[in-house]
């Protein structure tokens, strides 16, 4: 959301915690309770933000659905508008149950309120350039600035800093809901154009700090963060978008009638999944959370990682996941540049991403990502002239090439071979 504080490294996993005030004698809630007692480093994820992230997980589906009955360029640009408000929502209640402890009542109540809200808003994505736009826009709108509400409430009494923030950002989001709700009024072509402004001032928010005249911005010193928490937090995102794409091969591969072609595809298309985890997981995720703990700058270095830097690579995870679907109801189809668009987009949006995280980590541009990258874009200006399913096979082998790369690098490194996420890269 902002500049931040010092983070630390990403954290292995869920646990009980064995630390801070018993739950069974804590005090009534009051507004400093409803804070994380853990140090910085010891936040974990709950399993109330778990929860809240089921209904992305049918927000995703309703996504891919929506881009596949129209890959076209209105289309794919409608589905890219919709993918950058989904992140951005998840995001911006993933930075803020940061700090809120999801173990307090009223932050529980405060996340099955955004549940619901975030359940109209993914019902309405199919429809959310027609007839359901004022739902769709309506209950983003509300779910961005009922929580910045809870969270200037949450603080009124304590940390006085972090209460000004979070009024920058309500005020930042009043000013673009007034986009989002006028956009829902008007026709298609206006509401992409007032949707696609109001995304721009979100996204351009935390670049300017939030800056509000009389306010002044929000500054590092203000946040108080935790990279562990924040890194799982994007990691798991992460795993549902993968997840989605599984189900989507699934569900695809399930209401098709049995044919060679039609079982290439299928492993094509798994392996595609695969080869992401493997790039995303294994190879620089714990590195990049490390690093982040180490850097000069912890605070932007976190900005740019969670908050910018992890949109890429869920983008291109979706793009995957549209483009399995697709091929898998269409296999052998003639290619076109939109097919092509989704179908070759996804690896490279996704290495884009990946490559953004390791080099604002590390300092350094994995060559792998570069040549994948680069042979992304040389597929996609020939792939037109080809079938889908060589297309396909395309953006098989460029992640395949960037996995074994990388792999290779980490054999050849012993000092860090013990260590999966310690690989450079190079």
């Amino acid at each position: 959301m902002t500049e931040r504080p010092a983070a630390t490294g990403h954290g292995a996993g869920i646990h009980r915690r064995g630390r801070g005030r018993g739950r069974d004698d804590a005090p009534p809630d009051t507004g400093d309770d409803w804070l994380r007692d853990e140090p910085q480093g010891d936040r974990e994820v709950g399993f109330p933000e778990l929860f809240f992230d089921l209904v992305f997980v049918f927000a995703l589906i309703q996504l891919s659905h929506a881009i596949v009955s129209d890959l076209t360029p209105v289309g794919l640009f409608e589905g890219g508008l919709v993918a950058l408000a989904l992140w951005w929502v998840w995001n911006h209640t993933a930075w803020v149950m940061n700090t809120l402890d999801p173990q307090r009542t009223p932050v529980r109540v405060l996340l099955f309120a955004l549940m619901f809200f975030g359940l109209l808003m993914a019902s309405a994505i199919p429809e959310a350039f027609a007839e359901k736009g004022l739902m769709f826009a309506g209950a983003y709108a509300a779910m961005q600035v009922g929580r910045s509400l809870f969270a200037i409430y949450a603080f009124r009494q304590v940390r006085p800093a972090l209460r000004r923030n979070f009024l920058r950002v309500f005020l930042w989001f009043c000013l673009s809901a007034l986009f989002w709700i006028g956009g829902a009024m008007c026709g298609e072509e206006m509401r992409l154009l007032l949707w696609a402004l109001a995304l721009v001032l979100e996204y351009a928010a935390p670049e300017l700090r939030f800056f509000v005249p009389g306010l002044g911005r929000s500054h590092a010193g203000d946040w108080d963060i935790s990279g562990e928490h924040m890194a799982e937090r994007c990691a798991l995102f992460v795993m549902i978008c993968l997840g989605e794409s599984i189900l989507a091969i699934g569900r695809s591969f399930a209401d098709e009638d049995l044919s060679p072609m039609l079982v290439a595809t299928f492993i094509g298309a798994f392996s595609v999944t695969v080869l992401m985890w493997w790039i995303y997981f294994h190879f620089g995720q714990a590195k990049a959370s490390r690093e982040i703990e180490e850097a000069d700058q912890p605070g932007e270095v976190a900005l740019h990682v969670f908050t910018y830097g992890h949109m890429p690579v869920v983008a291109g995870i979706i793009l995957s996941a549209v483009a399995a679907e697709h091929l898998l109801a269409h296999p052998g189809e003639a290619g076109d540049l939109g097919r092509a668009a989704v179908i070759l987009g996804g690896p490279f949006v996704f290495l884009a991403g990946n490559l953004w995280v390791k080099r604002m980590t590390t300092g350094r541009f994995p060559a792998s990502h570069v040549a994948g990258i680069a042979a992304a874009a040389v597929l996609m200006a020939i792939a037109p002239l080809l079938k889908t399913h060589w297309t396909a096979l395309g953006a098989l082998l460029v992640l395949l090439g960037v996995a074994v790369r990388e792999y290779r690098q980490l054999e050849r490194i012993p000092a860090v071979s013990d260590d999966p996420g310690d690989v450079r890269g190079e």
